[in-house]
């Protein structure tokens, strides 16, 4: 994806540990399922807490990317940042999103962009890792929401090698997993 090199180097130089076969082989999968996508100008960070009634905000990482990546797991991106900042997303919410954004694709000649979710959410889950690793673990907080991300990650990384889909519904909020139970797909 067009300006993912740059934070992708960033997500293993912090987290040598992912920067393994299983997930260079996931992330090869999803770029796979994105060939033939017709790539587009993207804010690259675009989700609820970016999107203003006056506009779009935070554009410090934009660059080319897949037609869809913004905007179909814009909901999607709730327990990236926590689950618990006020947004609540329910299943009829999200199906009725997705149905718009194909609608809206195909209305522009383009294939429907929700069957590129799971890919999508993928490569997203890595990019909230980027520079998230603190320097100095003695801030608790900044530590623990490091740590939740790759939590995050390694749960979608799982499920996207199991299913080809990635199911966010099913992720733990920050409050559960810092109490120990984020262990646990919620049901």
């Amino acid at each position: 994806m067009g300006g993912a090199g740059g934070w992708t180097r960033d997500v293993f130089a912090e987290n040598p540990d992912l920067d393994t076969s299983r997930v260079h082989a996931a992330l090869d999968r999803a770029m796979g399922r994105l060939d033939g996508v017709p790539m587009v100008w993207g804010h690259l960070d675009y989700g609820l807490p970016n999107v203003l009634l006056g506009g779009v905000i935070d554009w410090q990482h934009h660059g080319v990317v897949p037609l869809g990546y913004d905007v179909a797991p814009a909901l999607e991106v709730v327990p990236f940042k926590g689950g618990s900042k006020g947004y609540a997303v329910t299943p009829d919410q999200r199906e009725r999103y997705l149905a718009a954004l194909d609608s809206a694709a195909q209305d522009a000649g383009a294939d429907p962009v929700s069957p590129h979710l799971g890919a999508f959410l993928l490569v997203k889950s890595l990019f909230f890792l980027a520079l998230m690793r603190p320097a100095d673990p003695a801030p608790v907080g900044k530590h623990q929401k490091w740590q939740y991300r790759r939590h995050l990650f390694l749960k979608g990384l799982g499920q996207y090698e199991r299913t080809g889909s990635v199911d966010t519904a099913l992720f733990p909020t920050f409050d559960d997993f810092t109490a120990g139970r984020g262990s646990a797909d919620r049901s």
